[in-house]
C-alpha cells in the first residue's frame, strides 16, 4: 500500500516559493489500477515524480507498506520496487535494446525481451540488436521504456501518458498489457492519461487540478459525467474517445 499524507511540493521562482502540490493525501492499494487525469499543469506529473523521488516534498510524508520513504533517493525507491516511465524518455547511447531490457529486469528475472517488446508493439527481430540512439523516434523510445518497466517486478508502477506517440494498434496492445499486468501481479499501477480506453481500465479515477485532488471516483461515474459535457466541448470528448491524434493528444479543457 502506498500512502501520501498531506504532501506539498513547492518550486522556486525568482526567490519566491510557488506551490505545485498542496496538501495531497492519497491511499493507493495493491493490485489496483489508478488513472490520474485532469487539466495540463494541474500537478499530475509532479505527483507521480514525487512518488518516484524525483521531486522532494516540502512537507508531508510518503509511506510504502508502512515504511517511510519520504527522504529516500530515487535509487532507494527503485530498489523497493517503484518504477516510473517518463512522458519523454531519455536516450541511451551505446547500449542495445536487448541489453537494456535485461539490465532493467535484473539478473534473476525470467522476463523475455521478445515478449516484452511484443507487449508494447515492437518486433524483437527489428529492435533487439539496435543501439538506443538518435535513430529512434520518440514513440519507439516510449515503448522501449515501458517495456523496461514491465520487465521489473514492481510494487508501484507509474506511467506518464503512455499513449503519447504510440500508434493505435500499439495503443490497443498496451491496454491489454496493463490488464494482464494487473491480473498477474499485486503491483499498484498508476497511469496518467486523458484517454477513455485507459480510463476504462481504472479501479479508481483520480482527478488532479490546481495542485490538489479534486475528486476520486469510479471510471463509470467519471465517464458518465464526461459524456454530459458533449455539447459544451465536442473537441475534448473526441480526444478522449478516439485516442492519440498524430501521435499526441493535447486537447484538454
Amino acid at each position: 500500500m502506498l500512502r501520501l499524507d498531506r504532501v506539498s511540493v513547492t518550486a522556486e521562482d525568482g526567490g519566491v516559493a510557488v506551490p505545485i502540490l498542496k496538501d495531497v493525501s492519497l491511499t493507493l492499494e495493491d493490485k489496483k489500477i489508478y488513472v490520474m487525469t485532469g487539466p495540463n499543469g494541474g500537478g499530475k506529473s509532479t505527483l507521480a515524480k514525487t512518488v518516484m523521488g524525483i521531486y522532494k516534498p516540502s512537507s508531508g510524508t510518503i509511506t510504502l507498506d508502512g515504511r517511510d520513504i519520504t527522504d529516500m533517493s530515487i535509487t532507494e525507491r527503485a530498489r523497493l520496487g517503484i518504477g516510473y516511465a517518463f512522458q519523454t524518455p531519455p536516450r541511451f547511447k551505446g547500449i542495445k535494446v536487448r541489453d537494456y531490457l535485461k539490465l532493467a529486469a535484473g539478473p534473476d528475472s525470467r522476463a523475455d525481451y521478445c515478449s516484452l517488446l511484443y507487449d508494447v508493439g515492437l518486433c524483437a527481430q527489428d529492435y533487439a540488436d539496435r543501439d538506443i540512439n538518435a535513430s529512434f523516434s520518440g514513440g519507439e523510445l516510449k515503448r522501449i521504456e515501458i517495456a523496461s518497466i514491465l520487465a521489473r517486478e514492481l510494487k508501484v508502477a507509474l506511467f506518464d501518458e503512455p499513449e503519447a506517440g504510440i500508434d493505435l494498434w500499439s495503443f490497443q496492445r498496451l491496454t491489454e498489457t496493463f490488464r494482464a499486468l494487473n491480473e498477474k501481479t499485486d503491483a499498484t499501477i498508476i497511469i496518467i492519461s486523458h484517454q477513455e480506453r485507459i480510463l476504462r481500465l481504472a479501479d479508481q479515477v483520480i482527478l488532479v487540478s490546481g495542485g490538489t485532488i479534486e475528486e476520486i471516483t469510479t471510471q463509470e461515474k467519471f465517464l458518465g459525467e464526461l459524456s454530459k459535457t458533449d455539447d459544451a466541448c465536442r473537441c475534448r470528448i473526441g480526444c478522449l474517445r478516439e485516442g492519440p491524434v498524430n501521435g499526441n493528444a493535447q486537447c484538454d479543457r
